[in-house]
């Protein structure tokens, strides 16, 4: 039985099913079909290069919200990595240490299979690996409902998430947890989406300019919401920020403890000391 103390967590992305869900979701309902050929054509045209990068998917926002969970063991992400569409991300990816599964698909706009290649390793996976603790299914497609309810059998905790929208309500059910990506801390919202969309881009290109007090927002943001609660313990924190980074060290940037740190962030975070325990919580006017 895995030791949920020490959770350790597989992370499993049908890549080119989340490009799509999301670039209909910025750009309409079946966007992605309709533009599907000019993008295999000339995905560097100038329409579709612009359409593209606006439904750019931000892959460090979903490995750091799977890291919120625990040691990632590993990560996988399944796609046609050939397509110019796919190609763009390997980068990012590898850089995160992503493992690229190449698929192909058996004919023109065929599924390439990702679902059946998908849950055989995962379940593989937890067999091989029997301390896993979380398995993190990215994903809307109901095909991965028979995995997740596999995974829950097997004692594990499963994790969804998918672009609101385009996610089936089965696989959400069938999830412990299920999460948008739409809402994980760090993602812009769609430009024509929420109203606040516009106040939220601020904030990440406001973060974007301070690279320590961007970490310090995203962990508490990742901690709240899988808490529950506004406040957090200090040393929770500072763990997470540490999986979300492995060279963090408040040291390295001239403070004496992670509470000078967090105080050096004010229009980050707020400290309360006053008790035994030391909490910290989102500045007020980014919560």
């Amino acid at each position: 039985m895995p030791d949920l103390q020490n959770a350790r967590v597989a992370v499993y992305l049908d890549f080119d099913n989340i490009v799509m869900s999301w670039y209909d979701r910025v750009h309409g309902k079946n966007s992605y079909s309709r533009d599907r050929q000019r993008i295999a054509t000339d995905a560097s045209d100038p329409e579709i290069a612009e359409r593209l990068a606006a439904a750019t998917i931000d892959v460090g926002a979903i490995i750091d919200y799977a890291t919120s969970f625990g040691t990632l063991v590993l990560t996988r992400a399944y796609a046609d990595w050939s397509a110019p569409v796919n190609a763009e991300y390997r980068s990012q990816l590898v850089a995160r240490a992503v493992d690229l599964v190449q698929l192909f698909p058996a004919a023109a706009y065929a599924k390439n299979g990702a679902d059946i290649r998908l849950a055989v390793d995962a379940v593989e996976d937890m067999f091989r690996l029997p301390d896993l603790t979380h398995v993190v299914i990215v994903a809307g497609d109901s095909d991965y409902v028979p995995l997740a309810q596999r995974c829950r059998r097997l004692g594990r905790f499963v994790v969804g998430v998918g672009v609101a929208g385009s996610t089936a309500k089965s696989l959400a059910a069938a999830c412990d947890q299920f999460d948008s990506y739409d809402a994980l801390p760090g993602v812009a919202a769609p430009p024509a989406g929420r109203k606040d969309a516009a106040p939220q881009r601020r904030r990440t290109r406001k973060a974007a300019a301070d690279p320590a007090g961007s970490l310090l927002d995203r962990a508490l943001r990742l901690e709240s919401d899988k808490e529950g609660v506004e406040w957090q313990h200090a040393s929770a924190v500072k763990s997470l920020i540490k999986r979300l980074d492995p060279s963090f060290s408040e040291k390295a940037l001239g403070h004496k403890s992670f509470s000078e740190f967090v105080k050096a962030h004010p229009d980050v975070a707020e400290v309360d000391e006053s008790g035994n325990i030391v909490l910290v919580r989102l500045a007020a006017d980014r919560r």
